[in-house]
């Protein structure tokens, strides 16, 4: 199976350019952006396909509305939101790698983990 965290680890060299004094509330800000960037698309993106089929008769918006997906459909989402949540969270899985490279850090996983999780 496709790590997707992993694969969204592509990034360009060097260390990353920080602009707030807090690195903890500038990677909020990144993930928080990344989010709402993402989601600015696909809603003008889902607005332009509601439109052209109400347009053309083919389909209501109250059936989206009422639309249940089959078990291949819901299996279907779920690929797709591991994928999304891995971009979401490419900037921690970034630092986490760096973290585990960088030998002058000798932290266990778990101190690693206890971190990320107060953020």
């Amino acid at each position: 199976m496709i790590n997707d965290i992993l694969l969204s680890s592509n990034k360009a060299k060097g260390k990353r350019p920080y602009f707030l004094e807090d690195k903890t509330v500038e990677r909020v800000l990144n993930i928080t952006m990344a989010v709402a960037g993402e989601l600015a698309v696909m809603h003008e993106r889902l607005d332009t396909i509601e439109r052209l089929l109400e347009k053309k008769n083919i389909l209501q918006r109250s059936e989206i509305e009422s639309f249940i997906p089959n078990s291949e459909e819901a299996e279907e989402r779920q690929r797709w939101h591991a994928t999304y949540i891995a971009r979401v969270l490419r900037t921690v899985q970034q630092e986490l790698e760096a973290l585990q490279q960088d030998p002058s850090h000798n932290r266990s996983m778990e101190e690693i983990a206890e971190e990320l999780g107060r953020i």
